[in-house]
C-alpha cells in the first residue's frame, strides 16, 4: 500500500468521496484499500499531530516501532480496516460511519471524509 496515501502538506481537510483511485484502476477490493488508506491517512495525520516519536506511537498503539515505521510509511499489511480505527481510537481520533438506503436497490458507494475536527452533528457516547 505504499504510495496510496496522499502527503502530510493535503491532509488539512481530505474528502476522497466517491472518486476511488483503486475502482478506477479496477482493483477488486477497491473500496477496503480505499477506506484502508484513508484510515492510514489519518493516522500518519495524528502521530504528526501529537508530535510523538515512533517508540512513542508503538507505546501509545500497543505495537512495534517497526509496524508504526510502516504506518508513518503508508503500509497498512496484515492489519484490518477495523484494526485501523481501534489504533486511532487510541491516539484520540473518534471515528463515525453512517449507513443510508439507496432507493431501488442499487448499488451502494463508499465515501469516505474526515477533517481534524470533530463532526458537531454526530453525538458520541
Amino acid at each position: 500500500m505504499r504510495g496510496d496515501v496522499p502527503s502530510q502538506e493535503s491532509l488539512e481537510a481530505v474528502d476522497l468521496g466517491p472518486d476511488n483511485i483503486f475502482a478506477q484502476l479496477g482493483e477488486p477490493d477497491a473500496d477496503e484499500r480505499h477506506l484502508k488508506s484513508t484510515l492510514v491517512t489519518r493516522l500518519r495525520a495524528a502521530i504528526a499531530d501529537r508530535k510523538l516519536t515512533q517508540v512513542e506511537a508503538g507505546e501509545i498503539l500497543g505495537v512495534p516501532q517497526s509496524k508504526v515505521s510502516e504506518l508513518v510509511s503508508g503500509a497498512a499489511s496484515g492489519l484490518s480496516a477495523e484494526r485501523l480505527i481501534n489504533l486511532l481510537n487510541k491516539v484520540g481520533v473518534s471515528v463515525s460511519l453512517a449507513f443510508s438506503q439507496e432507493p431501488g436497490w442499487r448499488p451502494g458507494e463508499t465515501f469516505v471524509h474526515f477533517d481534524r475536527d470533530a463532526d458537531t452533528d454526530v453525538a458520541g457516547p
